[in-house]
């Protein structure tokens, strides 16, 4: 069986020690050793840097320099700096072998007058070249890890759990806020000094919440850069436990997402500048409806009006004369009762004169009555007090007028119903209207359909007063349509 091979530097200037120490590693049966020796300080620096030990035992007592200078030398020595060191003292030197940890060596054993120290060195060796190989792991590990966290779009960071101000660690890419790593870790509230004041109480809240209760954290908030300039970040943490479920601290990223925040700003802006366009072109059709109207009332239906009454002038004069009516003016006088009924109801489908002049909750009465009369489907409308005695300006009193018009067509087109229920009721500020039916449903595949103009109509409707519009139904269940008016603020109370 090979065994490993292990190269240890001996630094000893009493040649009875190194005799001793050299027994000792012949007699370990796990390891091959291969010893270097050096009586001296400067001997053993010069071998440590040719000879690339594995580790070095190194006695504190040197003819030429302390223990401790050796240390102190091998740590600025490129190419010692990686050597693992176990020191020898004597028995009554516990500081010096504290001081010697602390300055850079890995493990100590002390010498006893008995030699007891020669028979644990072989395996003090290998339990510190054994730390060593995991202290290698552990780096070359960190080192990915942090080349690969430098390397990525985003701020990364370790945070302490306890001390929610507190960061471990800061990636260089905080240097996109104009500040290096040293200074983001050196300030604890520098963090906090940099978010916009109009977000600064509730994200420090939500992550003061977040470190002190261990919980996972998504948040969007800006952050002041060192020239001026508000960007937006994207702040979420994980926590990371040990192998026993416990918490060991939170890691997390800062993602800019100005970018993506300006074009969803320029898009929600734009759908509202579209929303207020179809507003607007709702405005101008609605007057341009009640314009039509009224000239379609004065005009044609005057026309129409004086034709009936010369028309049973002359029927009333041929009746006083004792001759008979001609036919043909009977079936004149008709034919004009027939135009006047048609042109009212050309003016009531332009716009019914009753929301103008008895409002709109008596208007939905009315038309969910011309719905009934026209199709025989039953219309049950139902108006409670509370919103009865809501006074709603003409705009908004339109809105609800045609979503109601809107969809009582499409159930007397599309939904094979008996019977259909509107309600209307105020609550909290909160206008709800719902349209029921016990048709065969609407399908999904129609509502989502975004070429469905009527439903689309609907919902830009009612959102440009802030309004929330849905529209369920369930195959053989009937459509349920409901309206949410918010009210507040509003000087239509």
């Amino acid at each position: 069986m090979n065994r490993p091979r292990v190269k240890v530097l001996i630094v000893e200037d009493d040649l009875v020690d190194r005799m001793a120490c050299r027994r000792a590693f012949a007699a370990d049966p796990d390891s091959n050793f291969e010893l270097i020796e050096a009586d001296s300080g400067q001997q053993g620096l010069l071998q440590a840097r040719s000879a690339a030990p594995d580790c070095i035992l190194l006695d504190y007592h040197l003819p030429d320099v302390t223990g401790l200078e050796f240390l102190a030398r091998l740590s600025v020595d490129g190419g010692g700096a990686a050597i693992p060191v176990m020191m020898l003292t004597g028995a009554d030197s516990a500081t010096v072998a504290a001081e010697a940890m602390r300055r850079g060596a890995r493990d100590y054993l002390v010498k006893d007058v008995d030699g007891r120290y020669l028979d644990m060195l072989p395996t003090a060796i290998h339990r510190m070249l054994r730390e060593q190989r995991l202290l290698v792991d552990k780096r070359q590990v960190e080192a990915k890890f942090r080349t690969l966290v430098e390397q990525i779009q985003a701020i990364t960071y370790i945070a302490a759990l306890d001390a929610p101000q507190t960061l471990l660690y800061i990636s260089p890419q905080i240097q996109t806020l104009g500040f290096t790593p040293a200074e983001w870790l050196s300030d604890p509230k520098l963090h906090a000094s940099r978010m916009h004041p109009a977000e600064r109480g509730w994200v420090q809240a939500a992550i003061e919440e977040s470190r002190m209760a261990g919980a996972a954290m998504r948040l969007e908030y800006r952050l002041m850069a060192r020239n001026g300039d508000a960007l937006w970040f994207r702040d979420q943490a994980e926590v990371v436990r040990d192998e026993a479920g416990e918490p060991l601290f939170m890691q997390g990223i800062l993602v800019d997402i100005t970018q993506n925040k300006l074009a969803e700003q320029a898009l929600q802006q734009s759908q509202d500048e579209l929303r207020r366009l179809a507003a607007h072109q709702e405005n101008i059709k609605e007057h341009e409806r009640k314009r039509i109207a009224q000239e379609i009332h004065d005009e044609l239906g005057g026309l129409l009006t004086g034709i009936k009454a010369y028309i049973s002038v002359a029927m009333e004069r041929a009746a006083a004369a004792g001759s008979p009516a001609e036919p043909l003016l009977a079936d004149a006088s008709a034919l004009a009762q027939d135009a006047i009924q048609t042109v009212r109801r050309v003016i009531t489908d332009l716009r019914p004169s009753v929301l103008d002049q008895l409002g709109v909750w008596a208007a939905l009465e009315w038309y969910a009555g011309q719905i009934e009369q026209r199709s025989g489907l039953h219309c049950i409308s139902h108006v409670t007090p509370a919103a009865a005695a809501l006074e709603l300006g003409p705009e908004r009193s339109t809105m609800l007028f045609r979503i109601v018009q809107e969809a009582l067509t499409n159930v007397v087109r599309h939904a094979e119903a008996s019977t259909v229920q509107l309600d209307v009721d105020l609550q909290d500020d909160i206008l709800q209207l719902s349209i029921i039916d016990d048709g065969k449903g609407i399908d999904t595949e129609r509502l989502l359909n975004r070429e469905s103009w009527g439903i689309l109509g609907m919902h830009e409707r009612s959102r440009h007063f802030a309004g929330e519009l849905k529209i369920t139904g369930k195959p053989g269940q009937g459509t349920t349509l409901l309206l949410r008016l918010p009210l507040e603020g509003s000087n239509e109370q």
